[in-house]
């Protein structure tokens, strides 16, 4: 087909994404992308059209694929998540009603009083949670909601917070799910190291994921904002105004307490990470005895380890707020319904964008930029990590899939690098810091929408708030990359990127930033 593995391949997304930016409505935005990736593959064909926005095929055999919204539902992948999302949403309704939300946040207010503080505690929590980005955004969201919001941070705040500390930290794990997918995918390449060992040898290069946890701490210090989350910011300060989407009433119980929340968060911790150890084989004793733990979260399964072990969790915390007596039957099973419908705009967002990522997937959008990749190896040697990163997040946004891009570009990236051993890791780690960096601003990620979800705000305004901080650290990572391909020094280029987010931060502080901070000055705070 003509469209097929050329530029094409990523307009679909590109409308998708230029439209949700442009109208600030999501669901017709991504249809729009959906409909326009079917019609480049039926050729405009109107009723091949409609075939594969619902439930298409293309191709014959092994090499056949399903396309539309009930093959994207009925992956095993997709299915899994969902019903991770749904026993989350649960969980989060039964601990509200309980009053074990109430307790946490009373507790929160009497010690942690600053704007900083609430902010640095997200953030610690973020990076504590790194074993899955999905686990990450859904958790950090629930338990930090009431602690920002007795801060009058607003929503969009709290989900880049989130979402800086979901994909950068698991990017920087050596035990997370992101880590065994990096292993899986070069396990069966001919590098003369193991997956998990080019991982590790690849995190002091990966400046996106390093770099924005230097970028989160130095905004919560300096205690400044720019662009569009000046704004959010400010109406949140000054007018009361979070940016929730609503339906969240805090209920509050004389008989609840601290441990009522904090009880099934460690439960729901505890019992996904047996999961995903247990669904990858780790009590599996064999020759050699029992799995490692790297080994069974690389063989694993997240999307049947999730919900395994969160189900295990929701069954505890049921029967202990039960035993507790916070809670009676009755209102404990309705939030299985309640928890069920917090999460369908979640669910709906991550629908459209998986149908969409097929559409691209099947347009041969690996194909075109695996050409560009070629294409760029045959000059410019010392400058190929630099032009990796940025292949990798045009990538990544555009599929808006981390895990899809360095998929594609690893197979491709190695070989390149044959005959400059010294410029492997760095080269590997462009791949692996650009999929984060696109995979962060992209409004078709799935672990954007997660960190929507989590905080609980529209979709549109968490990416055009977030968009120029993630923008900021994906310019000054793609200097280090420069840097990194002539100097191969990861100490040298890290400190030089450390010294460049500072320089930054407090030149934004002096001049874009001092208009807001003024108006915070002027502005009472909303009590």
């Amino acid at each position: 087909m003509e469209f097929v593995g050329t530029f094409w391949a990523l307009v679909p997304p590109i409308v998708a994404i230029v439209l949700a930016l442009i109208t600030k409505e999501t669901y017709s935005s991504l249809f729009i992308g959906i409909v326009v990736g079917a019609l480049l593959l039926a050729q405009f064909n109107p009723i091949n059209t409609l075939n594969y926005v619902v439930c298409g095929t293309i191709g014959e055999g092994d090499d056949a694929m399903g396309l539309g919204f009930l093959n994207a539902i009925s992956d095993p992948w997709n299915a899994g998540i969902f019903v991770f999302l749904v026993i989350l949403g649960i969980m989060v309704a039964l601990v509200n009603a309980a009053g074990g939300s109430a307790a946490f946040g009373k507790w929160a207010a009497a010690h942690i009083k600053t704007r900083v503080g609430a902010q640095l505690a997200t953030f610690l929590l973020g990076v504590l949670i790194f074993i899955d980005d999905y686990f990450n955004c859904l958790t950090v969201g629930a338990v930090m909601r009431p602690v920002s919001d007795s801060q009058h941070i607003s929503r969009a705040k709290l989900s880049y917070i989130i979402d800086a500390t979901a994909a950068p930290i698991c990017m920087i794990a050596p035990i997370s799910s992101w880590a065994a997918a990096v292993s899986a995918t070069a396990a069966d390449l001919d590098t003369g190291v193991t997956g998990i060992q080019l991982f590790v040898q690849a995190i002091p290069y990966n400046f996106y994921s390093l770099l924005t946890i230097a970028f989160v701490i130095g905004l919560c210090i300096l205690q400044f904002d720019y662009g569009p989350m000046a704004k959010a910011e400010l109406a949140a300060y000054r007018d009361g105004k979070l940016g929730s989407l609503g339906e969240e009433d805090v209920l509050e119980s004389n008989k609840a307490s601290l441990l009522d929340m904090l009880l099934p968060v460690i439960a729901l911790i505890v019992f996904c990470l047996i999961g995903m150890m247990y669904v990858g084989g780790f009590w599996d004793a064999d020759a050699d005895g029992f799995h490692s733990l790297a080994t069974s979260l690389a063989d694993t399964d997240a999307s049947v380890g999730l919900p395994w072990g969160s189900l295990v969790a929701l069954i505890l915390t049921f029967i202990y707020l039960l035993c507790r007596r916070v809670i009676n039957f009755k209102d404990a099973t309705d939030c299985i319904v309640n928890g069920f419908k917090a999460m369908v705009p979640a669910m709906l967002i991550l629908t459209f964008a998986l149908t969409l990522k097929l559409a691209t997937t099947a347009l041969g959008a690996d194909a075109y930029v695996a050409g560009l990749m070629e294409n760029a190896a045959a000059s410019l040697y010392s400058m190929l990590p630099a032009i990796i990163f940025l292949v990798a997040v045009g990538l990544a946004f555009a599929t808006g899939t981390s895990w899809g891009t360095f998929g594609i570009l690893i197979p491709i990236v190695l070989p390149i690098f044959t005959n400059a051993p010294e410029l492997l890791t760095v080269g590997i780690s462009a791949c692996l810091a650009g999929a984060v960096c696109g995979d962060h601003c992209s409004p078709i990620s799935d672990t954007t929408i997660m960190a929507s979800a989590g905080a609980n705000v529209n979709h549109i305004e968490h990416v055009s708030t977030q968009l120029p901080y993630a923008l900021t650290v994906a310019g000054i990572s793609f200097v280090c990359f420069v840097i990194a391909g002539f100097v191969r020094n990861w100490v040298i280029s890290l400190a030089i990127g450390i010294v460049l987010v500072a320089v930054t931060l407090i030149v934004l502080k002096k001049t874009i930033g001092s208009k807001v901070a003024r108006e915070y000055q002027e502005a009472p705070e909303n009590a």
